[in-house]
């Protein structure tokens, strides 16, 4: 069952419609822009291929260990069992033998600097090896139908049997987001441990050699592997507007960040080409139902929210709609009973969504009368028939009996 209910999780937030918005060249191989707001994927390239996926692997490590960790304040002692299996090129926040640190500490550790050695101790603390760790790590991703999605060690080294695509990564990435503590640490720039060891965002160490403004960038978890490219997924800020981008497969080459650069493209491409825009608003009257035998002669309906898009250019004569349901309203419809559907469109993209009575209708009994004199007229003249003959029948007898008592 709970499985079930991660697979209709999945078409609740990854729809399949995407919108045909233009991005500018970038040096990413695979690139999703998701827009969290209206639930759309607004551009994607190469977003079911299968590919490695570097330390993006730790979104996967660092939800997983949320969600098993009883007491984030118990400490952990960092052992040379741990360290000796972080491997010698890896990404690390720089942990020592011997260091007492919090889970709490770890978690954040393994998203700000990437560090291999905190995913690594926290298999080990969380479940006695990082091998029954990832057995936990595979065990979520079933349970989130990740189909093409399969993790052979904590931290995105490159290995055989890791993989996934863009698309079950944004997946993943989305269902942590609705963590707060998970959302908290990925949009954490610096973090001090309880052993004093200061760490910070991986894109200020790209950072290093660029002058780029970071600003937009909200949350983030970047990755490197010589397989994977350079990998990066990140929390966008554009015109107050908070879209989620990922990107994978950029070159690397010393002294320039490609997975931050194609971010910041992205960000001032949409502010210099693209706005949000409102094709219908939740308080426009779409339609009205007439009501039959009530004192409201028609029933109004509205969006029940904005319904916004990305567009360069919009033009309201692009927008229709298509209402599909009850033509009529009366008396026998109550509050909270399904009307029908809406379909709005605008140029290819579509919006669906159900319409629900709001309000109870009141009979009219007037009206109901006045609607229904072809039968109402002869009813009453059959029972005024009736009650005269059941009247004089009641005299007759009443006029016999009387004679009788004489």
């Amino acid at each position: 069952m709970k499985k079930l209910y991660y697979i209709l999780l999945f078409f609740l937030i990854v729809p399949i419609s995407v919108f045909s918005m233009e991005l500018p060249s970038m040096h990413s191989k695979n690139i999703l822009l998701y827009d969290p707001e209206s639930n759309e994927v607004l551009y994607e390239k190469g977003a079911d291929e299968v590919i490695n996926i570097a330390s993006l692997t730790k979104i996967m490590t660092t939800i997983t260990a949320i969600e098993n960790i009883k007491d984030l304040n118990e400490v952990v002692t960092i052992t040379d069992t741990m360290l000796n299996e972080v491997p010698y090129d890896a990404s690390v926040a720089g942990l020592k033998v011997g260091d007492k640190v919090t889970y709490l500490d770890l978690l954040y550790a393994s998203i700000l600097p990437s560090g291999a050695d905190a995913t690594t101790a926290l298999g080990y603390g969380i479940a006695g090896s990082t091998q029954e760790f990832i057995n936990l790590m595979n065990a979520k991703a079933q349970e989130l139908n990740l189909t093409n999605t399969h993790f052979a060690n904590v931290t995105g080294y490159d290995i055989a049997n890791h993989y996934s695509t863009p698309r079950e990564v944004l997946q993943l990435l989305l269902y942590a987001l609705k963590n707060d503590l998970f959302k908290q640490i990925y949009e954490t720039k610096n973090y001090t441990l309880t052993n004093g060891l200061e760490v910070e965002a991986t894109i200020f160490y790209y950072n290093q050699n660029n002058i780029y403004d970071l600003s937009p960038i909200i949350g983030s978890k970047t990755g490197f592997t010589s397989k994977a490219g350079l990998c990066m997924s990140s929390i966008i800020d554009v015109k107050d507007k908070n879209l989620i981008l990922l990107t994978f497969g950029a070159p690397r080459i010393y002294g320039t960040a490609y997975n931050i650069d194609d971010a910041l493209t992205v960000v001032k491409f949409l502010n210099e080409n693209y706005e949000e825009v409102n094709i219908v608003s939740k308080n426009e009257e779409i339609l009205s139902l007439p009501i039959e035998y009530s004192k409201e002669e028609e029933y109004k309906i509205y969006p029940s929210n904005d319904i916004s898009i990305y567009i360069s250019d919009f033009n309201k004569e692009n927008f229709s709609y298509e209402y599909d349901g009850v033509k009529t309203l009366n008396y026998k419809y109550k509050k909270g009973d399904k009307l029908g559907t809406i379909t709005y469109h605008y140029l290819d993209k579509t919006f669906t969504e159900d319409v629900f009575l709001t309000q109870n209708i009141n009979l009219s009994l007037t009206k109901y009368l006045t609607a229904h004199l072809n039968i109402v007229i002869p009813i009453c003249l059959l029972l005024i028939i009736i009650y005269l003959f059941l009247n004089r029948h009641k005299h007759y007898h009443k006029k016999h009996n009387t004679k009788r008592n004489f």
